[in-house]
């Protein structure tokens, strides 16, 4: 018999037979056994198996493994042989996972995937990638339990940040008044408080940035207005604009994560209504209107505006103004996005609601006060709606029943990743939790868990392509039948009624999300297809649309629109967004824009905005909507293209396949 091993790579070693009792001894441990000598024995056996049977050929690590059973079974230690078995498994299951591993890294090498449209191409986004991958692979295979793993992978659910899964949180409304009256560490020396405008704006900058460090989701400033009014209170008007286009240029230009990408910063205002606050509104809107240093459009801030009657709604509101203002600007530049505080589930909190960028929400709160500042998701996890519906095969009660219990088990699996998440201590987020940045985490130590301050956080459960589920139970989606509008809102407030009962078993704030599914659009409906085959409809494109919006080439009108998808935002209590497309900006017809406000005020919407293409030539720096591949004042190719793609803004060639189809194919609402 050879003295060499043939490994599965084809590289040869030294065959070392004292890793064959190893191996025995360490299954029969697995189930009581503690005989030495016999494991000695019975390696003895496979090694005159092999010799018999390998005579001509080089022995493979397959082979040896493969006599280890035949061995064991024969010689009547069944119980043993499953024990190792089962652990021959689990190894050739790691090994694969290892295999994939190096696969992704080998195409992240060549170029980083594009399931987040703002992270770059560079070697630091590279490295963070890798990295990622790497984590991935880990929580599926070593950490999630096994059905809630197997869920992920097979595509009935999406762990969103599963690079993320043990290590952080997802994101924050960052307590910008606190954090500027007191000071701040973020690791390099204490920070004093601000006296200029100059300095809060430089502050706020370095805050978002330094939470983003902490966390992987977005940053954002519930009261960006009334936190910032203190320090403009004596400027001029043109010392808070020079402040508010620094912290623009910073927002657009500063990296989190390593480099890999700027944070994701959103800015919540439009109420204050005092001389200091109405400045600190006019001028952010003004800066982001001019545009970055050659007019480009700023990707960040994602600037949202708090519409509010009695503040600034309707003509004589002290903010009347701002709001004509927001709607400008919004008009060439598509932020700010708007808020709406008057919608019945905004309106018992006043002013105080805040939104992000990526449609998060959060105020009812089982474990503490119901505010926004200090508080965001802590997780989320996206289920396939779709494929419940092509499983029932057009049988609503069996689309129920799967419905019910796949809620059950992502809940089961957001609780799991709470409690991996409680375990970390404050020195695990140095910034986030050591700087009192979440709702208290000021009361505790450096060594303390965090679970005190994450129970006032959500876990959401979020849901795609209501529109592919409509069409597979009814035959149409919601924008074609009234019956099917009628199922969509029935299935969404279902969902929204399991959440509430998962709140009350937890007892911590589980939510429903629109889910703002970049990357994951693609991933749901290709798995779908390969499994269901093209479905019209359905399965037959390359996207599911997203959350609850009616399907983005369906010609309907923007009224229409607005009425159909408002009944849904009161549902989604973790956040929700809807959009109308323009074919370019309404520049020229702004009382339009504010018609469209005020109706999806009166649809009981909280949060949405208007969509239209921008794009900039890098060549001559015209701005306007280019049809072409070349710029039509200087005919150069560089062009950057600005679309909205979940939420934030992002240039079009970071854009996933999916996602790329999908503009190509959005048409726009009369």
């Amino acid at each position: 018999m050879s003295s060499t091993i043939k490994k599965r790579d084809g590289r040869e070693a030294f065959f070392d037979e004292s890793k064959i009792t190893e191996a025995i001894f360490k299954a029969a441990k697995a189930v009581g056994g503690a005989d030495k000598q016999l494991a000695m024995e019975l390696t003895l056996d496979v090694l005159r198996y092999l010799k018999q049977t390998c005579t001509n050929e080089a022995i493979t690590v397959e082979d040896v493994q493969d006599a280890v059973e035949k061995v064991l079974i024969e010689k009547g230690h069944a119980r043993t042989a499953k024990a190792y078995i089962l652990y021959r498994a689990k190894r050739t299951q790691m090994r694969e996972a290892k295999s994939d591993l190096m696969d992704t890294v080998a195409e992240i090498l060549v170029e980083t995937n594009r399931e987040n449209a703002n992270v770059s191409n560079s070697p630091s986004a590279k490295m963070l990638q890798i990295a990622s991958a790497a984590s991935k692979a880990y929580y599926l295979n070593r950490l999630i339990p096994e059905k809630m793993a197997q869920a992920h992978t097979r595509g009935d659910i999406h762990i969103h940040d599963l690079d993320f899964y043990g290590k952080t949180l997802t994101c924050l409304q960052i307590p910008l008044g606190k954090l500027l009256a007191k000071g701040f560490n973020n690791g390099h020396g204490f920070i004093r408080s601000p006296k200029r405008p100059a300095s809060s704006t430089a502050l706020a900058a370095i805050i978002l940035q330094s939470s983003q460090n902490d966390m992987h989701g977005g940053q954002s400033f519930a009261f960006f207005d009334s936190d910032m009014a203190p320090y403009m209170a004596k400027a001029s008007d043109e010392e808070v604009y020079q402040a508010m286009e620094a912290l623009i240029y910073n927002l657009n230009s500063m990296h989190s994560r390593a480099g890999a990408q700027v944070p994701f910063s959103s800015l919540n205002l439009g109420t204050d209504t005092s001389p200091a606050g109405r400045s600190v509104i006019k001028n952010v809107l003004l800066a982001y209107e001019k545009g970055l240093g050659r007019g480009e459009n700023p990707i960040f801030p994602n600037i949202i505006f708090r519409v509010k009657e009695g503040v600034n709604l309707n003509p004589g509101d002290p903010n009347y103004d701002l709001f004509k203002l927001a709607i400008r600007v919004a008009a060439q530049r598509l932020n700010p996005t708007f808020a709406f505080m008057d919608s019945s589930f905004n309106k018992p909190y006043g002013d105080q609601v805040g939104y992000m960028g990526c449609r998060t929400r959060l105020m009812a709160n089982k474990c503490g006060p119901e505010v926004t500042d200090g508080r965001g998701n802590l997780s989320f996890t996206t289920i396939n709606l779709p494929r419940l519906a092509i499983k029932a095969e057009k049988n609503v009660m069996k689309f129920y029943q799967g419905l019910t219990e796949l809620i059950d088990l992502t809940c089961e699996q957001l609780y799991h990743r709470y409690q991996i998440q409680a375990k970390l201590k404050v020195k695990d987020m140095p910034f986030v939790m050591g700087q009192g940045l979440y709702l208290d985490s000021d009361k505790l130590d450096l060594n303390d868990s965090i679970e005190e301050a994450i129970k006032h956080g959500s876990l959401s459960v979020g849901f795609i392509g209501l529109a592919e589920t409509l069409i597979a139970l009814t035959g149409q989606h919601h924008g074609q039948s009234g019956d099917s509008q009628a199922l969509g809102e029935e299935i969404v407030a279902f969902m929204r009624n399991m959440m509430d009962n998962a709140s009350e078993k937890y007892n911590l704030n589980f939510t429903l999300l629109a889910t703002p599914a970049e990357g994951l659009s693609g991933r749901f409906i290709k798995m779908d297809r390969a499994e269901y085959g093209a479905i019209t409809g359905v399965t037959d494109k390359t996207f599911y649309t997203n959350s609850f919006h009616i399907p983005v080439n369906y010609a309907i009108s923007a009224y229409d629109k607005i009425r159909l998808e408002g009944v849904y935002h009161k549902y989604c209590n973790a956040g929700h967004i809807s959009y109308v497309e323009f074919t370019a900006p309404p520049v020229n017809n702004l009382g339009a824009v504010e018609d469209i406000i005020r109706f999806m005020k009166e649809c009981d919407y909280g949060y949405a905005g208007i969509n239209f293409p921008i794009d900039f030539c890098d060549g001559c720096g015209y701005l306007g909507v280019i049809d072409s591949d070349d710029c039509p004042s200087c005919a150069t190719s560089s062009i950057r293209r600005i679309r909205r793609i979940t939420g934030y803004l992002s240039t079009v060639e970071r854009f996933n396949d999916a996602k790329t189809d999908e503009l190509r194919q959005r048409v726009s609402h009369t």
